[in-house]
């Protein structure tokens, strides 16, 4: 179970998640979690108008097996389970959620969005990711956040003069993946094509730093 959050909006932690799970899917069967309602646009397909994963929290009485029936398939091997309608409640039924990922038949990549992500979550899953560029309020955020996360992904970009050694030392934890800045990136989920066709460079950076970590 891959956890990727952020502690300053424009990380670009939708990107890496609906990435990440992508990649993850070529291998096994993933299930990607929107907290953020916004994997839909960023996979570049049809948003799902049902109820989702923000809704199940909210219900006193929805089981596991209905949570299950929230997700849509984005790919072939990929299932989506969308936020759905309501906000995603700061209470809640998050130890019940953990507990319904961990015993996925497969790989959970949580794309929790910007801000510290429920406690539940955070113990469950087997990588606590912090997405971050290297920007002096990103980091800042992020250390004064509270949450220790086990690594962190960081979207590189030209002209910073934080580096990944930088990154570490702010953060407490070592960049298990550094993704390049492409245009190439922007351009796929801009025309909606990022689960079409996912840029080559970011696969890669993410899989060779990734894939080991989910066999």
């Amino acid at each position: 179970m891959f956890l990727c959050w952020s502690a300053k909006g424009g990380s670009g932690t939708t990107v890496v998640a609906a990435s990440l799970a992508l990649v993850l899917s070529h291998r096994r069967p993933t299930m990607l979690v929107d907290l953020a309602a916004d994997a839909p646009a960023a996979l570049g397909i049809a948003e799902p108008s049902g109820p989702g994963v923000a809704d199940w929290l909210c219900s006193p009485t929805a089981d596991i097996a209905a949570l299950w029936r929230l997700a849509t398939p984005a790919t072939d091997t990929l299932q989506l389970l969308p936020r759905g309608h309501q906000l995603v409640p700061a209470g809640g039924r998050w130890a019940e959620l953990a507990v319904a990922l961990t015993q996925y038949d497969g790989t959970v990549v949580v794309d929790a969005g910007t801000g510290v992500p429920a406690p539940a979550l955070a113990e469950a899953a087997t990588h606590n990711l912090l997405v971050t560029r290297p920007c002096y309020l990103a980091l800042r955020r992020a250390v004064a956040c509270g949450m220790q996360p086990s690594g962190v992904v960081l979207v590189a970009e030209p002209g910073r003069a934080l580096s990944a050694r930088d990154v570490e030392r702010a953060v407490g934890a070592p960049v298990v993946a550094e993704v390049q800045y492409d245009p190439a990136v922007a351009r796929a989920v801009d025309a909606g094509l990022l689960a079409a066709r996912l840029p080559r460079t970011l696969a890669n950076q993410l899989g060779q730093s990734m894939m080991k970590d989910a066999a």
